[in-house]
C-alpha cells in the first residue's frame, strides 16, 4: 500500500485532499514534514547515517529522525512515529510544540528538539533507512557539512538547532520594560 499525505492550504488548514508518495505537491497546496533532534546532557546531537541505498542524501549523516506526516497524522504524531521507526526511541510529543517551523516550497517543516540521554547501543535502527547513529557536537557536524558528509543544511540552521535545544523561543530574557 502506498503512503499518502494530507494537503494543506497556506494557513496550514487541512484541505481534505491527499497526495500519494512520489507525486509533486500541486501549486497552492502544502504538505507537512517533521524532524526531531535529540540532544544529550553534554549538548551533543544524536545523528543518523542514511543507508547508502536510500534514495536522497544516500550515505550521508542527518539529524536524529525525520520524514513526512502521513494522512491523518498531527505534527506531533508524525514526529513521535518517525523517532520510533528510525531510531527506536519512544517519546510522546502529544503536548509539545515544535521548536520552529520552516516553510519550503510545497510544505511546512516542523522541527522538534528533545533533551534526553540515550544509550545508542540499545537503539533499534530501521534497517531500510538508517545505517548507524552516533553523538556529535555542533563543531563536528559543521566539519561534516564542510566535508559534504552531512545532509547539506545551511551552517546557520545547525547552529540554530544547538541554540534552540535550551531555549523556548527566540528571546533569552524577559522584557525588562514589562512588569
Amino acid at each position: 500500500m502506498s503512503e499518502s499525505f494530507d494537503l494543506y492550504d497556506i494557513n496550514r488548514n487541512r484541505t481534505g485532499k491527499v497526495l500519494e508518495r512520489g507525486n509533486k505537491v500541486p501549486e497552492g497546496y502544502y504538505r507537512l514534514v517533521v524532524h526531531v533532534c535529540v540532544f544529550d546532557k553534554d549538548g551533543r546531537m544524536l545523528i543518523q547515517k542514511r543507508q547508502p541505498f536510500k534514495s536522497g542524501w544516500s550515505g550521508m549523516w542527518d539529524v536524529t529522525a525525520g520524514g513526512s506526516a502521513l494522512a491523518g497524522d498531527t505534527s506531533q504524531q508524525a514526529a513521535s512515529r518517525e523517532l520510533k521507526e528510525e531510531v527506536g526511541i519512544e517519546y510522546d510529543l502529544t503536548d509539545v510544540r515544535p521548536a520552529m517551523t520552516i516553510y519550503f516550497d510545497g510544505g511546512f517543516n516542523d522541527i522538534y528538539t528533545i533533551n534526553m540521554d540515550v544509550d545508542i547501543d540499545s537503539l533499534q535502527l530501521q534497517e531500510s533507512e538508517v545505517e548507524q547513529v552516533k553523538w556529535a557536537t555542533e563543531e563536528e557536524i559543521l566539519e561534516m557539512l564542510h566535508n559534504k558528509e552531512f545532509v547539506l543544511y545551511k551552517t546557520s540552521f545547525i547552529s540554530l538547532l544547538y541554540f534552540l535545544r535550551n531555549h523556548n523561543g527566540a528571546f533569552t530574557h524577559k522584557d525588562p520594560t514589562k512588569k
